[in-house]
């Protein structure tokens, strides 16, 4: 009996838990979405948790905005996005497709050296990366933000746990012994093996490069090319007497859009690559 009331116990403070965080992680989605109906004189009135009348206004002020090319920065960021999670995903997991699949001797050092990369911050190769960049005739172009994604340590290292946990190597020397050739046993038996976990990283690199600003501010100039991230600073910095609260409100709402239909869409290979990727042969 007592140790019926114990579980009935922990159960519902498990739930009171679940809701409090479940509500803090939903109300700044609320305030957002409440303060993007507002205008900017309600805005400077203060809190409120009522949705305004001005969704429309500031949708239309910020798509009007000569001086802000709103679908422009949205279709930059999706191109840079999609670009850089299918790089990183696909070649991540070539790379430890290969360190899990062959022995040479430098494996190792190989699988040690992309590990010592992964420690290493991007503001230490910065001004290396921009002046490469520059020589190579590729500054403020979107090409340096979707071509480096392919050398992803940390992606990388995701890919060969999983294929550790999940691809027998059995499965892999039957396929030679049929005369499979090797990239077509990598993407005929091994993605699909792959895909929950292609999926979850996927989600990861989207919302990374999307949410990306250091790079991009380094290496995008021209209003045409820049990003989401870039355009919402853009307009932060704007004229104070031009100042409008609620378009930044709104814009920040458009921008966390692709976000959230990617992950609706993907979502479900969360639960499938950790149930899948704790099975051993």
């Amino acid at each position: 009996m007592r140790h019926h009331r114990n579980k009935t116990g922990e159960t519902i403070l498990a739930y009171v838990v679940l809701a409090i965080l479940s509500f803090l992680c939903l109300f700044f989605f609320y305030i957002l979405i409440v303060n993007s109906t507002r205008s900017h004189a309600d805005l400077q009135k203060g809190f409120s948790w009522l949705p305004g009348s001005y969704f429309l206004e500031n949708l239309k002020n910020v798509a009007n905005d000569g001086s802000f090319p709103m679908f422009k920065g949205i279709l930059n960021s999706l191109i840079v996005s999609s670009g850089s999670a299918a790089l990183c995903t696909y070649f991540s997991a070539l790379t430890a497709y290969g360190l899990y699949a062959y022995n040479f001797k430098l494996k190792k050092f190989a699988f040690t050296f992309i590990m010592a990369i992964l420690v290493m911050p991007t503001q230490v190769t910065a001004m290396g990366f921009l002046r490469l960049m520059t020589n190579m005739g590729l500054y403020d172009t979107l090409w340096p933000l979707i071509i480096p994604s392919i050398a992803s340590p940390a992606v990388f290292y995701f890919m060969y746990s999983y294929l550790k946990s999940s691809l027998p190597l059995s499965l892999v020397e039957a396929a030679r012994i049929d005369g499979s050739g090797e990239f077509h046993t990598f993407n005929r038996i091994v993605l699909p093996i792959m895909k929950p976990a292609i999926a979850v990283q996927a989600i990861f690199s989207f919302v990374g490069s999307w949410n990306n600003y250091f790079v991009p501010a380094l290496i995008i100039q021209s209003k045409d090319k820049m990003t989401v991230p870039i355009l919402i600073a853009t307009l932060r910095g704007a004229d104070y007497m031009n100042f409008d609260m609620g378009k930044i409100y709104m814009m920040i709402m458009v921008a966390i859009v692709p976000i959230i239909l990617v992950y609706l869409l993907l979502s479900k290979y969360i639960i499938a690559g950790i149930t899948l990727g704790g099975v051993k042969e």
